[in-house]
């Protein structure tokens, strides 16, 4: 079979790295898959993507696939079985490209692709101690090509382009254009210096004649007091468009994010995002400021480029040779960097995401001993930083230090034939001064456009981050939805959610289902318990409930009408939900009851408030409704924050109610408070409850059990203990069933 070669694909984040080698080994055998098409593929989760994902996904794409664990030896006698990919240091996954043997040493080298680091060849003894592991054997997934393989053709992938970019400029057109007329005018301002140099000393200086002298002097004052002017208008307009335009980049992203469903959350860790909103800021200033300076530095350039033409072509020629050699031998660097760009953008993203935790988790580390370790893994995180700022700066002074010789040397080369011209009476004093002011400014220029270049490589990088998100298809994106219709609703046998032959895996054909085979119905205007012993698929189903996720196989149907017919907003819009993990804003009580209603009622909240039992405690605080919680607020206890999601939930007042564990943290006297105030607000509402509280459960109008992601017994509370089976097994230790 012929192979191509390998097509370097880098992570975006942490967790991509099966997808890009996946990319990589199809790259060899000519197909060009995108991340985002292996990503959806092996079903990438927070803690990476699994050794069966890499294989289905290869599978499905019609590559053949074998995994083992063998020795280096082995994987020696396989070499010419690669490109195979390898588990790199127990926690990656990296691409073998190559094994190749020094015929003088007989040693081997390894080249890999590591979609974290780049192409890098290791020696055998560097090699062994990231992959191998147990028993001195590491793993390997050999891939080969089939005929299936060959046959299909990658999807086409819709990308992000300049265009887009562009089209967040359009409406400062009006201050765009003003500021590049600025650029014309300093431009042409510019343009005058030379002239005014080379007349002051030949027709001044060496006429000796004063008024000459004196006119040219106030004329470059006026030039130079014009260009300051310039300047500030242009700073000023550059300001106030790339504020305007940050904030707009930047909310556009929060909204396309907000409008992604949950799975995808579920792939990425904080220090991913934080990363997606520099990404954002990186491209803004690379719109304004960056651009507008290379447009200023690009009409200079031109302008003084004919100037220099008109004075001596020879010395242009020499100009431009040796200013080619400079941005060519910038340009050879390019490329290198760009993949430690890549590498160091994981490293930020792990040592945000350890900073995160250290602080959010000071308490759990104070009380099990954990500090010192945290923090010797920040260190960690600080050296790997280190080695790569290390490698980049010595890059950068490669690169730096060429440019530079090259520049000083074409500047003494152009100082050198302009004397010798002036020597021959080929050019005046005054032109040789003004070549070498040109000179001196064509220099700055150059550089701007080498800095542009590299800042257009930024955001390209950005850009490939971005274009995940905004490519990503919103909740309501697939297809016509139809709202949640309640209006008509009456209370009989045939108005509720059934669930019809249900089943959930969270991830692969061949991952393990949390829920098989749910058959069910919860009447309308009733509440419903489920219960279980924990893992059994209570919470999974709840957010099946909700269109966080499909179905893997069934239906869930609402009032007879399939949920993936409705609206996922309008279907949310009715629901009051309580999860276990329940979110408190930094923000006042009241705007945490009421959240997203802009005219908050005072009497809808002083009603959740007494329904939650929450009036003593406000009443307590200084500020009342008013006080702040969350993050940068108040603390509150656990059963404070649960009284306030429950007073959310009922501040809404939707028709469909989700509860979820709502009422652990909870103690005795404020569960029974509640639950009695909760009764008279569930009157004519469906309502869902998820417990292991006896009391929480034994007044529901149906009990449904789950027992490992199968429904094993549903009834009344009566009839279960009756039966004496899961249910009874479940609750018989608490205290209203005595014995």
């Amino acid at each position: 079979m012929k192979k191509n070669n390998l097509k370097f694909t880098p992570q975006h984040d942490q967790m991509d790295c099966g997808s890009a080698c996946l990319a990589m080994v199809a790259s060899c055998y000519g197909k060009n898959y995108s991340l985002q098409f292996f990503r959806d593929k092996t079903f990438v989760t927070r803690e990476g993507v699994s050794i069966l994902g890499i294989t289905e996904a290869a599978q499905q794409i019609g590559l053949e696939t074998l995994t083992g664990k063998l020795t280096t030896a082995k994987l020696i006698e396989q070499r010419e079985v690669t490109p195979c990919i390898l588990h790199w240091n127990q926690n990656h996954f990296v691409v073998l490209q190559k094994i190749s043997k020094n015929i003088f040493t007989g040693n081997y080298s390894f080249k890999i692709a590591d979609p974290s680091h780049g192409i890098i060849t290791l020696e055998e003894h560097t090699f062994n101690n990231s992959w191998l592991s147990d028993n001195d054997k590491g793993v390997s997934i050999f891939l080969s090509p089939t005929e299936a393989f060959y046959q299909q053709t990658p999807p086409k992938e819709e990308r992000l382009t300049l265009k887009y970019l562009l089209s967040y400029l359009i409406p400062y057109k009006k201050q765009l254009t003003t500021m590049f007329l600025m650029l014309l005018l300093g431009s042409g301002l510019t343009l005058i210096f030379p002239f005014l140099t080379q007349n002051l000393i030949d027709k001044g200086v060496n006429a000796k004649n004063l008024n000459i002298i004196s006119i040219i002097l106030l004329a470059q004052l006026g030039v130079f007091l014009g260009a300051i002017t310039i300047n500030v208008i242009r700073n000023w307009l550059m300001l106030y468009v790339g504020t305007k335009l940050s904030i707009t980049i930047i909310s556009d992203f929060l909204k396309k994010l907000m409008q992604l469903p949950i799975k995808f959350f579920d792939t990425k860790l904080m220090g991913d995002f934080n990363q997606r909103i520099q990404d954002n800021e990186r491209i803004e200033e690379f719109l304004t400021s960056q651009s507008l300076i290379t447009v200023f530095s690009i009409i200079t350039f031109s302008v003084f480029f004919g100037v220099l033409w008109f004075y001596d072509f020879t010395i242009l020629l020499v100009y431009i040779t040796l200013t080619a050699l400079a941005v060519g031998w910038s340009f050879y660097w390019l490329k290198k960097r760009k993949i430690l760009d890549y590498y160091k953008f994981q490293q930020r993203s792990e040592n945000q995401e350890s900073i995160y935790e250290i602080i959010n988790g000071v308490t759990e580390m104070k009380l099990n001993q954990f500090e010192d370790f945290k923090r010797n893994e920040w260190e960690n995180i600080q050296q790997k930083l280190f080695k790569i700022n290390i490698r980049i700066l010595k890059l950068d002074q490669f690169q730096l230090s060429g440019f530079e010789f090259l520049n000083q040397l074409k500047n003494i080369l152009v100082t050198f034939l302009a004397a010798t011209f002036v020597i021959k009476d080929k050019m005046t004093l005054g032109e040789l001064l003004a070549v070498s002011f040109i000179v001196g400014e064509l220099n700055s220029p150059i550089n701007q456009l080498v800095n542009f270049f590299r800042s257009l490589q930024d955001a390209k990088l950005s850009l490939e981050r971005l274009n995940e998100v905004q490519n990503h298809p919103t909740e309501e994106d697939d297809k016509a939805f139809q709202p949640l219709q309640l209006e008509q609703l009456t209370i009989s046998d045939n108005n509720g959610i059934l669930f019809k032959n249900v089943s959930f895996q969270y991830e692969g054909p061949k991952s393990p289902f949390v829920l098989k085979n749910i058959n069910f119905f919860i009447p309308e205007g009733k509440v419903t318990a489920i219960v279980g012993a924990s893992g059994s698929g209570k919470t999974t189903l709840m957010k099946l409930l909700l269109k966080f996720y499909a179905p893997t196989q069934g239906n869930i149907l609402y009032n007879n009408k399939d949920i993936e017919e409705i609206s996922p907003q309008s279907l949310r819009e009715n629901c009051g939900v309580v999860m276990q993990d329940g979110f408190i804003f930094s923000d006042t009580i009241k705007r945490n009851i009421a959240t997203g209603d802009k005219n908050i009622s005072e009497k809808k909240l002083k009603e959740a408030v007494k329904t939650t039992n929450l009036s003593e405690f406000i009443e307590a605080l200084p500020l009342k409704y008013n006080t702040k919680i969350g993050a940068s607020g108040n603390g509150i206890s656990g059963g404070q924050k649960q009284r306030i999601l429950i007073a959310r939930a009922v501040y809404k007042n939707p028709h469909y109610i989700f509860l979820d564990e709502a009422t652990s943290a909870l103690d005795a006297e404020n569960e029974k408070i509640i639950h009695d105030n909760l009764q008279n607000f569930f009157k004519g509402k469906t309502v869902v409850v998820i417990a292991h509280r006896l009391s929480t459960v034994k007044n529901a109008d149906q009990i449904i059990v789950l027992k490992e992601g199968k429904l094993v017994e549903i009834g009344n509370h009566q009839q279960l203990v009756t039966n004496k089976n899961h249910y009874f097994n479940l609750v018989k230790n608490q205290l209203e069933l005595g014995n």
